[in-house]
């Protein structure tokens, strides 16, 4: 058994991002990811940045184009009949925060060198790769694309 100090925040942190995208709540990162206090809040934070530039970039022709529609922002944008209102909004946040808890775990690969934490290193790469893949598929969502999963043999 192994204990692991839950710190977390003590004030909420809030991360401005670009008008038309929502601000990113350090917060609703850490509970809706399953971060324990062994992630500062420094590191969270440097890898939510990083993934709401990378998302933001990745979007950044679907927001040109929305904006020329006259929508100012991610929420404003509609959502289709069949989804329930806040869609895009849901999905970005998804995008942004898989992306982030991906480079999470890859950073914290060098946590524990031991055999134990290196198997358990490797058991998470799986995961990592199932965080990319997720937030690639939240945003081909957003931009209405098809997911597409090619493979070679």
């Amino acid at each position: 058994m192994s204990l692991i100090a839950a710190g977390g925040s003590t004030a909420p942190v809030t991360i401005t991002n670009a008008p038309f995208f929502p601000d990113l709540s350090l917060e609703e990162f850490r509970d809706s990811m399953r971060l324990d206090g062994t992630v500062t809040d420094a590191r969270a934070v440097h890898a939510l940045e990083a993934a709401m530039f990378d998302v933001n970039r990745s979007l950044s022709v679907f927001m040109k184009a929305r904006k020329e529609q006259g929508f100012e922002t991610l929420e404003d944008v509609p959502d289709p009949d069949w989804q329930p209102l806040g869609t895009g909004v849901r999905l970005y946040l998804r995008a942004v925060w898989c992306l982030a808890k991906a480079d999470l775990i890859e950073r914290y690969r060098d946590y524990d060198a031991t055999g134990s934490g290196h198997d358990q290193a490797d058991a998470m790469d799986l995961t990592s790769d199932d965080l990319r893949r997720n937030a690639s598929w939240a945003l081909s969502d957003i931009r209405g694309h098809h997911r597409t999963t090619v493979e070679l043999i």
